[in-house]
């Protein structure tokens, strides 16, 4: 009989994603991680999990789409037998000016950013127990917009805020946290250290230098672990000084 604590990542096929799901399998979770495209990337995400001595599970389930957002849960707690731990990672940024914004591109963002966290959560806390766990990630333009073009990105993010603070009433009373995590410039592949956006990025933190995965993921495993158990309703800055 298994007896680990169950998590899902969503969007846990790379970057942040990932590095979440490995750093809760070291802490002896069980992980399911969600993808869209990147079918070999959350494969191999899985066998590093079972490296560990883990289940692990991949889940095709598009955040934008509804029914699929849900699905991914429910196949999460029918493969690995429940559900302690959610981490909403999956997300998608459409930046530019204000007037080149298309109804298709507020439309895509809203609904990966914001209706797929609270459909996700909301499936999720069904099958929850006493002392379970949501982490939410955001991002540190909620903030501090440093500059023009992040309009609709930020509007999807702060909305999470709202989420994250009104879960955390909802559910306290079961026993649930909610958190949200904030992460600066971080080193993945949608926004590499050496790209050509980069040094602005950089010189907008107090620590002058991007932020890992890991970094991040650590964070997370802590609002995730028994020891945050008196945690909930926060807001957490990953972001190297950036709001400072």
């Amino acid at each position: 009989m298994n007896n680990r604590p169950v998590a899902l990542v969503t969007g846990g096929s790379r970057g942040i994603g990932a590095a979440t799901a490995l750093r809760l399998a070291e802490d002896g979770v069980d992980v399911a991680v969600t993808y869209v495209n990147g079918e070999r990337e959350a494969a191999e995400v899985v066998g590093k999990i079972e490296a560990l001595g883990r289940r692990g599970l991949a889940v095709r389930a598009d955040a934008g789409d509804p029914a699929r957002a849900v699905a991914g849960v429910e196949e999460t707690v029918r493969v690995l037998g429940g559900l302690d731990v959610l981490v909403n990672n999956a997300g998608v940024g459409v930046l530019g000016p204000l007037d080149t914004l298309s109804p298709e591109d507020v439309d895509r963002v809203l609904d990966v950013n914001v209706r797929g966290v609270f459909l996700t959560t909301q499936a999720a806390a069904r099958h929850m127990g006493r002392g379970g766990r949501i982490v939410t990630v955001g991002s540190c333009i909620v903030q501090r917009v440093p500059g023009p073009g992040g309009t609709l990105y930020a509007m999807s993010k702060a909305a999470l805020t709202g989420l994250n603070r009104a879960l955390a009433r909802e559910l306290g009373e079961r026993g649930i946290t909610a958190n949200l995590v904030h992460p600066g410039p971080v080193d993945t592949d949608m926004n590499p250290a050496d790209g050509p956006y980069a040094d602005g990025q950089r010189a907008l933190t107090a620590l002058g230098r991007y932020g890992t995965p890991r970094e991040v993921a650590a964070l997370v495993s802590f609002l995730a672990g028994a020891d945050a158990g008196y945690v909930t309703g926060a807001e957490f800055a990953v972001d190297g000084g950036h709001a400072a």
